[in-house]
């Protein structure tokens, strides 16, 4: 059982705390490159942002330039999120003090002729660059890590889609459930399989691999998988292992990318990256990279598919607490083990805000089907403890370093009982051979030493 102390020490990431500190060592999501496009930023590419527990603005410049600056006019205080884009940069529109991308003060037209105080004004600006859909941004101090070679990377732009949605919650409940194989028998079961020709971009829709038996059935059948996890370069590596029979197993590989992100299979076809990024200390958005490695993405059905449950511009759920999650206890008993319609995304949104606005873990009991939430605490605790002693946590790395971490592998499929280790990796190599763009040096050797338990 969790103290308090510690639950503080692991939830909270505002400017000064511990976890705070491990956090601003990387790249977070920032917004969408979507949010400041003409389809919906119309002439106007700016953006209000809020990113672990600090205000910012996001804008782009009349040359293409992204810029990212504390929202707080360094004048008087006055919010920039309302500038005027124009002259090169974001103007105030409270004094007219103008700011480029770098947060130079460029004009201070309001001061006396020939005035020079803006040569010594400087707004705060970050790092900020995009990368398969995102907008990142760096908010630490000193140089920003190298990016690593993953998949969502790697890939071009026509094989990556890149989303994200809102949740009232602490970020690290909400990326837990990721890294919870066991609830995806309960929490996502469905009653019927659906065709496999509805089910592209949907989770737990479509077959597993060398298999014509949907997810929705290996789910539903074999509800108590067994769970291995794994150190590896990039975080955890964890194994679902559901027997069918003596001859045949359902793995499922998925893996904890640090430190706060997760990467599984949507289908045979697609893989999904997914990051849970603190807005603050009780909110927090999901972004995810679709990655495919056979067609292109049809980015506009997958569009279509997740803003029939999101509004802009915000990314809100449509459904929420705010609904009862569109609860409907006749579809509990006959369809869905939640009630909750057909988004895993509304499940898993029910789920952790359902567990508070920051889950007291004081008051929680684990089990063994919880194996890769207690390996990731505790990679979390060592890496909050080597930021604060001044060394670099995991995936903080330079550009040659970061050109190795690939991957992660990740799948799932039916495979011999005997034998399911060699199967998993035959079944990311072959897919990752067939693929137009991907490199077949992704991690799926032996777990690094002193491995989770």
């Amino acid at each position: 059982m969790m103290s308090a102390e510690q639950n503080e020490l692991i939830t909270r990431i505002g400017a000064g705390t511990p976890c705070g500190a491990l956090m601003r060592r990387y790249w977070q999501p920032a917004a969408l490159a979507d949010e400041l496009s003409p389809a919906q930023a119309g002439d106007r590419p700016v953006r209000a942002v809020r990113l672990l527990g600090q205000d910012l603005v996001l804008f782009r410049d009349e040359a293409g330039r992204l810029g990212l600056i504390d929202r707080d006019c360094p004048h008087r205080g006055a919010d920039l999120a309302f500038g005027r884009l124009e002259d090169g940069g974001l103007r105030c529109p409270f004094h007219g003090w103008l700011f480029d991308a770098d947060g130079r003060c460029l004009e201070t037209p309001a001061e006396p002729e020939g005035s020079r105080l803006c040569t010594r004004i400087r707004q705060r600006a970050y790092p900020v660059v995009e990368r398969s859909g995102i907008v990142w941004a760096y908010l630490g101090e000193g140089e920003p890590p190298a990016f690593p070679a993953l998949d969502c990377f790697a890939a071009p732009d026509s094989h990556v889609f890149a989303f994200k949605g809102l949740i009232d919650c602490n970020w690290l409940q909400a990326l837990e459930v990721g890294i919870d194989p066991a609830h995806a028998s309960f929490l996502h079961r469905f009653e019927d399989d659906g065709e496999e020709s509805e089910s592209y971009g949907k989770q737990f829709r479509a077959t597993s691999a060398d298999s014509d038996m949907p997810m929705t059935r290996v789910l539903r059948e074999f509800p108590r998988p067994r769970i291995e996890v794994e150190r590896t370069e990039s975080g955890l590596r964890l194994f679902a292992l559901r027997r069918l029979s003596d001859l045949h197993t359902h793995v499922r590989v998925t893996n904890q990318l640090f430190p706060h992100a997760f990467v599984i299979p949507l289908s045979q076809e697609m893989t999904i990256t997914q990051w849970h990024v603190p807005i603050d200390d009780t909110s927090c958005y999901w972004y995810a990279i679709f990655t495919s490695f056979r067609a292109p993405v049809d980015k506009d059905r997958m569009r279509e598919q997740r803003l029939a449950l999101y509004s802009l511009p915000d990314y809100r759920p449509k459904v929420g607490r705010f609904n009862d999650y569109g609860f409907n206890p006749y579809e509990q008993k006959h369809r869905t083990y939640t009630g909750m319609g057909e988004d895993i995304n509304v499940h898993d949104q029910w789920a952790v805000e359902s567990q508070g606005a920051v889950q007291d873990r004081t008051r929680e009991h684990l089990g063994q089907s919880d194996k890769g939430i207690i390996a990731y605490r505790k990679l979390l605790v060592a890496a909050i403890e080597a930021n604060a002693r001044g060394e670099a946590p995991l995936l903080v790395l330079d550009a040659a370093a970061a050109a190795e971490v690939r991957g992660p592998a990740t799948m799932d499929g039916i495979g011999p009982t005997e034998g399911w280790e060699q199967y998993w990796r035959a079944v990311d190599r072959r897919r990752r051979e067939g693929a137009p763009w991907a490199s077949t040096g992704a991690s799926t050797g032996a777990p690094i030493l002193g491995a989770a338990e």
